[in-house]
């Protein structure tokens, strides 16, 4: 059976738009900053290799709350070392000074000041350097990458040299549920 060639250039064309449209929900030049984060809103099924080569499991149910302008985190630990671990977040784009912000909270007394910075597709949350007494200057982040969609990729990163070199953490991958 011979496919006609427009039929062809049709599926070209559909594909090329396709791929667009998609790459645009998600490149960083086509938003808005107060849109940076908006991949993340959803409930995900989250996922990461424990150190014993087991696979921990969660979820993350982030919304908007407050009018729209923030949004809220909802993190827990169903499976693996970590069971019952539980966090959350809340983060608003701040227009008057141009930056996106992050306070964490978890149930081992955990608490986190973050700042958005955006480099490529990469969507960063990362705390202020402190200086430590031995000379070392401690910093930690989280980066957003590979998204998609359905998907995408969070890395929890330290850095012992003020952000000059970073320490790969925690990775987690996350799926889409809704």
């Amino acid at each position: 059976m011979k496919i006609p060639g427009n039929f062809i250039c049709y599926v070209l064309l559909f594909t090329a738009f396709f791929s667009n449209s998609l790459h645009a929900q998600t490149a960083l030049s086509s938003l808005e900053p107060e849109n940076y984060f908006d991949f993340w809103l959803g409930k995900w099924s989250v996922t990461w290799e424990e150190a014993n080569g087991t696979t921990g499991r969660g979820t993350n149910h982030i919304h908007t709350i407050l009018d729209g302008k923030v949004l809220m985190e909802n993190f827990e630990i169903l499976e693996g070392s970590n069971k019952g671990f539980k966090g959350k977040s809340m983060s608003v784009y701040q227009a008057a000074k141009d930056r996106w912000k992050q306070a964490w909270t978890d149930n081992n007394g955990g608490y986190y000041d973050f700042t958005g910075i955006f480099t490529d597709e990469k969507r960063i949350f990362q705390t202020e350097v402190n200086e430590l007494p031995n000379g070392r200057r401690f910093v930690q982040r989280m980066v957003f990458y590979d998204i998609s969609e359905d998907s995408f990729t969070w890395d929890w990163e330290s850095s012992q040299d003020g952000g000059k070199n970073w320490s790969l953490s925690w990775r987690i991958f996350y799926e889409r549920l809704e």
